[in-house]
């Protein structure tokens, strides 16, 4: 069972009535107006250094502590959800859009085409995701938009096979031969009879994939091949608070459950939408 899969299970047990998909969305709800209104919101400059100011204590002017800069670090897990959602959103749509397309016509098409579309998925899966993640991003440099590229090249192998193993369910279907019948295109046939009807599991795992691509995304950052100091990222904030974890715990302890927050709130979304659309990846 995965991280995601247990967060919704307590979910389930815990809520009234197993509402996972309502909590979900107010917990995401929540979230995006945080990175919407934070301009107006936040305190303080995310980036504004105060020498006078560091490494103090929550207390009523600074509520999440400053840190060894004397930044306000809810200023900067506030300015930080606007990343760290684009990271989620982004990081996913890529690889969604790119194995939906495969998974579809290798499902479709069959044949020689299928075959060497599943043995390209069996090598990308040979390596482990994060090692070939760091490999791609080490070749092309730090930052947000090699993060990007890494992910859509390993992440998109499982919504590809995802997609293929519902088209091969369904185009054999009584509709599906209907549409032939009637000289339907292939073209229109794949992507106006059988990916609307494919793409049920594809959405669920895209919203627990979030999961993953968050904390891949803070975990790269944490390791400086991410985003780059001084953006405000709760990756980067955990990095740049290890070494006063002993003496200013709140520097990492905050922005970590701020991606804690989120997940769950990513979790609760997946599981909700799995038991309205009747789909499990």
């Amino acid at each position: 069972m995965t991280a995601t899969q247990s967060v919704a299970a307590i979910g389930r047990r815990v809520l009234p009535g197993g509402n996972t998909l309502t909590v979900g969305i107010v917990i995401l709800a929540a979230w995006v107006l945080v990175a919407l209104l934070c301009p107006w919101i936040a305190p303080f400059d995310p980036i504004s250094q105060d020498a006078d100011a560091t490494l103090l204590p929550p207390n009523p002017a600074h509520p999440f502590g400053t840190d060894n800069f004397g930044r306000d670090i809810l200023s900067r897990v506030m300015w930080g959800t606007r990343i760290d959602l684009q990271i989620c959103f982004i990081g996913v749509a890529f690889p969604f859009v790119l194995g939906t397309i495969v998974g579809a016509v290798s499902g479709y098409v069959g044949g020689a085409l299928d075959t060497l579309l599943m043995r390209l998925i069996d090598i990308v899966l040979a390596f482990p995701f994060l090692v070939l993640m760091l490999a791609i991003i080490a070749i092309l440099g730090p930052g947000i938009s090699s993060f990007y590229i890494a992910m859509a090249m390993v992440g998109w192998v499982s919504y590809a096979r995802l997609v293929r193993s519902q088209v091969l369910s369904l185009k054999h279907r009584d509709f599906i031969l209907a549409a032939r019948s009637l000289g339907y295109s292939h073209g229109r046939i794949l992507f106006f009879h059988l990916l609307p009807n494919a793409l049920a599991s594809s959405i669920v795992f895209a919203m627990s994939d979030c999961v993953l691509v968050l904390l891949s995304g803070a975990s790269v950052s944490y390791l400086g091949l991410g985003v780059q100091p001084p953006v405000a990222e709760w990756g980067v904030m955990v990095a740049e608070g290890q070494g006063f974890i002993t003496t200013a715990w709140w520097i990492t302890t905050f922005p970590g459950l701020a991606i804690v927050a989120l997940a769950m709130g990513f979790s609760f979304l997946a599981d909700g939408l799995g038991d309205k659309l009747g789909a499990r990846p």
